[in-house]
């Protein structure tokens, strides 16, 4: 808390790079620097990861951050306030209207339903006749009337139940487009119940003359963010060449909105880690004792007494105002909200990246939960735990002797906290927990429990076994962890057809990919395509056919990459000759990789297989079986330009040594190797360039030899 409220900058949103999961973004602020150097940079987003705040001067050397943190403000808007209806309120009003609207007319379309059913059971009953009483006529005239009746009734009741169910069908259309439109709307605009700001609380160092204006620029890293490419091809028959257009199909539900900003593509995932693993010594020989972790001590002897006088005051007063609650509509908890359990070792996005080097004049605040003295880090300010107060208890500024975390299983490791009550009447006693049986040797704490700039000291309103003890701090604010649930949602979002994840078609490279121009993303949670630029590939066709599979001719594109970026498998919508073909699958392309892309069936271009068998017998003894084959192929060029056709056969391949095949033909094996189609063992092809209206005419085979101990009982089967 500073004496004086810090000067408020306002910021612009510059550039997103755009990760398999997840976005860093840089934001710029300018303004005069305050004579104590302390400010405040508003307009972060609220799914913010507060351990991935950088910050840093640009065009100033002698200035640097020396303290940056993120601070998350909320508080509820009274109800006359005209702030906070955004377009999304409204939208969901509108549900709610239609909502409301679509039960009110599945109502009356019901109550008529069942009034139909009343009308139809209508029908004659003739009084009961006795033993003694004579034969009676029927009333014809009354049936009649009565079945008039019921027929007027039921026509009269069917044409007001088509109305109703038009009138349902209507509304139900309605509440689906609103509530499609719900589901698309932007979250950058704030609740109507709740007002959340978040800001970055920088120092700076080094500002000399008052009123200086400066630029800084900020860095962070929020979830709900994906993409995956596609592409778009152009290509022209009897052309060399071809345009290949790299697209992105982006969605964020990131809580801000991304307009005209330079987006950039990256095939990395955000949540990886980059520290480099530690490796214990194995040694051999006799068993000898684990070292225990520098830095972690036992918990002192003794530790309730500390909070006798605390427990003999009495309870707190009850104050006025109840802690602030979170949920789905942003609205306030009648009641307080009891402390929630220690979270886990940080995990996954938002853990503290690791350690590594940042620029001179670079802030970066996940430096904080490192401690200090780690080379290229800016300034050397007090832990994030002493500048940010901790609710129940004081704040943490160290790792003093007796106050370090209990490790799991060691005498003074911390109980779980007690069950909740009911919410209505009393809970059932629960049974006391068994006591923990300390393990064997010395403790092992986990990495989180000895990141002391990330431990939080446990005030006396804590559950008795947390009381005085240092526990792991979730890194998000209580009220922004809704907007983070969220924002992760959009990693379940369906990809398009024939579209591929960054992560699975990368494989084991990671490439950038900055796109041309700048673009608008909204923060709706839908796909939005941006085109990042054109690609040179070399491009030709060919055909393709296999006759012993199927007579069919297959039109294909071989595309090359002759740049140095690797291309993403994604869906590619195939031009040629300025009319629209199809949409394929574009498969991985590395640099200097060849693929097809299939076109389909080439109705111009005929192909006849018809093969012959000749069996025999060799040897001195006649002990060698010849299967004689022979293939004969015809093609014909139907088409008014030159065609390369690609026919492909198969010989047998053998693992037996006295098993010969021995091939008579001019056709060659297909070279295999890294960025080249792979083929079948035993595969050959005859490459063919027809003229137009040209034929061709293929002969080939192969002699199998077969010693009378190989051969198979019945004789040889084969096609």
């Amino acid at each position: 808390m500073t004496a004086e409220p810090a000067q408020r900058w306002g910021s612009t949103l510059d550039e997103v790079v755009v990760y398999a999961q997840g976005a860093l973004c840089r934001r710029l602020a300018r303004g005069i620097v305050p004579p104590d150097g302390r400010l405040r940079v508003v307009g972060l987003p609220r799914a913010l990861d507060p351990g991935s705040l950088r910050a840093r001067v640009l065009g100033a050397p002698g200035v640097r951050v020396t303290e940056a943190r993120v601070e998350v403000e909320a508080e509820p808007l009274p109800l006359d306030s005209g702030t906070g209806t955004g377009t999304s309120d409204d939208l969901r009003r509108e549900v709610e209207r239609l909502r409301d609207a679509y039960a009110a007319a599945r109502g009356r379309r019901d109550r008529q339903r069942r009034l139909i059913e009343e009308v139809r059971g209508l029908h004659p009953v003739p009084p009961p006749r006795r033993r003694e009483d004579p034969h009676r006529r029927t009333p014809v005239d009354a049936w009649l009337e009565l079945a008039d009746f019921v027929d007027g009734r039921l026509t009269g009741l069917h044409t007001r139940l088509g109305e109703l169910e038009e009138a349902l069908l209507r509304v139900e259309h309605e509440l689906d487009v609103a509530s499609d439109r719900l589901g698309r709307a932007s979250t950058d605009a704030p609740s109507a119940h709740l007002e959340t700001t978040v800001s970055a609380v920088l120092t700076l160092d080094g500002t000399g003359d008052a009123g200086t204006e400066l630029q800084l620029e900020l860095e962070y890293g929020v979830p709900g963010a994906v993409w995956v490419p596609a592409y778009r091809l152009t290509h022209r028959q009897g052309d060399g060449s071809g345009r290949l257009v790299l697209r992105a199909s982006v969605a964020q539900r990131t809580g801000e909105d991304w307009t005209g900003v330079r987006i950039a593509l990256a095939t990395a995932d955000l949540r990886r880690r980059t520290d480099l693993p530690r490796l214990r010594s194995m040694r051999i020989g006799r068993r000898q004792p684990t070292t225990a972790a520098t830095g972690w001590r036992e918990p002192p002897g003794g530790l309730g007494d500390l909070f006798a006088g605390y427990d003999a005051a009495g309870p707190r007063p009850a104050t006025t105002a109840a802690p602030l609650a979170v949920g789905a509509a942003g609205g306030a908890a009648p009641g307080p909200v009891p402390p929630p359990p220690p979270p886990p070792a940080p995990q996954g996005y938002g853990a503290p990246p690791p350690a590594f080097l940042v620029p001179d004049g670079v802030h970066d605040a996940s430096r904080e939960a490192f401690g200090s003295g780690t080379p290229g880090f800016a300034g050397d300010g007090p832990s994030r735990s002493a500048r940010r107060p901790r609710a129940g208890g004081a704040p943490f500024t160290g790792a003093p002797a007796g106050l370090a975390p209990a490790a799991p299983g060691s005498p003074g490791a911390a109980a779980p906290p007690p069950s909740a009550p009911a919410a209505h009447g009393l809970a059932a006693p629960t049974p006391p927990p068994a006591p923990e049986v300390p393990a064997a040797g010395p403790p092992r704490p986990s990495g989180a429990e000895l990141d002391y700039a990330a431990l939080v000291l446990s005030g006396p309103d804590e559950p008795g076994g947390r009381r005085g003890r240092l526990f792991p701090d979730s890194p998000f604010h209580p009220v922004t962890a809704e907007f983070r649930r969220r924002a992760e949602a959009v990693a379940a979002l369906p990809p398009p057809g024939h579209a591929v994840r960054p992560r699975e078609s990368a494989g084991s490279f990671d490439h950038r990919f900055d796109a041309a121009a700048r673009a608008d993303i909204p923060s709706d949670g839908t796909w939005h395509t941006v085109t990042v630029g054109e690609i040179a590939v070399g491009l030709r066709t060919e055909y393709v056919c296999v006759p012993s599979v199927e007579q069919t001719v297959y039109a294909t594109l071989v595309l090359c990459n002759a740049t140095d970026q690797p291309l993403p498998a994604g869906p590619v919508e195939v031009t040629v000759d300025d009319d629209f073909l199809l949409t394929a699958a574009l498969p991985t392309l590395a640099p200097g990789g060849v693929r097809r892309v299939g076109l389909g069936p080439a109705e111009a271009i005929r192909v006849t297989r018809r093969t012959h068998l000749e069996e025999s017998t060799s040897g001195l003894r006649n002990n060698t079986t010849v299967l004689d084959h022979r293939v004969h192929v015809e093609l014909a060029n139907r088409l008014a330009r030159p065609a390369t056709v690609e026919v492909r056969e198969r010989v047998p391949v053998t693992s037996e040594p006295d098993v010969r095949i021995e091939e008579r033909a001019d056709w060659k094996a297909p070279a295999d190797g890294a960025g080249r189609e792979h083929h079948a063992p035993g595969t050959r092809v005859w490459r063919v360039d027809l003229p137009a209206g040209g034929t061709a005419v293929l002969d080939g085979g192969y002699e199998i030899r077969i010693p009378a101990g190989k051969a198979l009982a019945g004789g040889n089967r084969r096609s």
